[in-house]
């Protein structure tokens, strides 16, 4: 009979009241059909595997954490705990304990949301980063006041929100959990998405570390930032290039001499070279006339 009871988990030991009572700031046994989704549900991703092990578990034992909702006129809101309310519906459960709390308004509900998931380490980091969004753009919260509320520094807030500019593809990996936030935000700083979208192939390719790719990011962001640089080297490769094909055409070592302006040094190696080089030029100008 004792083992019976424990199965059940905490509706063996919470009380069902009827709907009208004041339950706030207490733990009820409450109908399952008066628990209405949160509208601020950081959370987007269910991981099917883990919500067929929930649902067993709770087969099995019944409900051990409760869920969180606040009252509301006809029935309940829930503020965290959807998974456990979502097996439970497709159990077809009839009821489920909630800790019911006095929440004041929308962003209340958004931060307990948040911070609840927060806690539990549930969020990917772009739903965190999304989350931190609705609080700053919905509720018009700083960063700092999202930090204080969260228990974080402002600039991990800062950068979580940066994330969201990354290009759909390289969120979707986040999303997925196919690459870290610790990979992902060296990619922010990089302004070009080209370049963005070619170091994420790179990371996924190479399986690069994120020291490795903060090291990249680096050497890409100086070029940014010293563009005259980019322009010294662009020229140096370019004419090097053109001295390779020179030395192939004529058989002779070429330098290029100056940047706009210049001239081109050829090398000969003996008299007979110099004759070569002086019957190799007359050809071309035979063939151009």
């Amino acid at each position: 009979m004792t083992a019976k009871r424990l199965g059940k988990g905490l509706s063996a030991i919470i009380p069902e009241f009827p709907l009208g009572i004041d339950l706030v700031n207490s733990i009820a046994e409450i109908e399952v059909e008066k628990v209405r989704a949160n509208p601020y549900q950081s959370r987007k991703e269910f991981n099917l595997q883990a919500m067929e092990e929930l649902k067993q578990s709770i087969r099995e034992n019944g409900i051990i954490q409760p869920i969180t909702v606040r009252q509301i006129d006809d029935g309940f809101e829930l503020i965290a705990g959807e998974r456990r309310l979502r097996a439970c519906i497709e159990l077809e459960r009839q009821s489920i304990p909630a800790y019911v709390l006095s929440v004041s308004g929308e962003v209340e509900m958004m931060e307990l949301a948040l911070i609840e998931n927060l806690q539990r380490e549930d969020l990917n980091p772009v739903e965190e980063a999304e989350a931190y969004y609705m609080l700053s753009n919905t509720f018009d919260l700083s960063h700092e006041d999202i930090a204080t509320k969260v228990g974080k520094d402002r600039s991990t807030i800062t950068n979580s929100l940066r994330l969201l500019n990354l290009p759909p593809e390289i969120l979707r990996d986040l999303r997925d959990q196919k690459l870290t936030a610790g990979h992902a935000r060296p990619i922010v700083s990089i302004t070009n998405k080209d370049q963005q979208i070619n170091l994420w192939r790179r990371i996924k390719r190479d399986g690069l570390s994120v020291r490795a790719v903060e090291a990249l990011v680096k050497k890409i962001d100086s070029l940014q930032q010293r563009p005259e640089l980019a322009k010294k080297q662009l020229p140096v490769k370019i004419y090097k290039s053109i001295e390779n094909r020179l030395m192939h055409i004529i058989g002779s070592r070429v330098k290029i001499k100056g940047k706009e302006k210049g001239f081109i040094e050829i090398e000969f190696y003996s008299k007979e070279d110099l004759t070569r080089l002086v019957e190799l030029f007359e050809s071309i100008e035979e063939q151009t006339n």
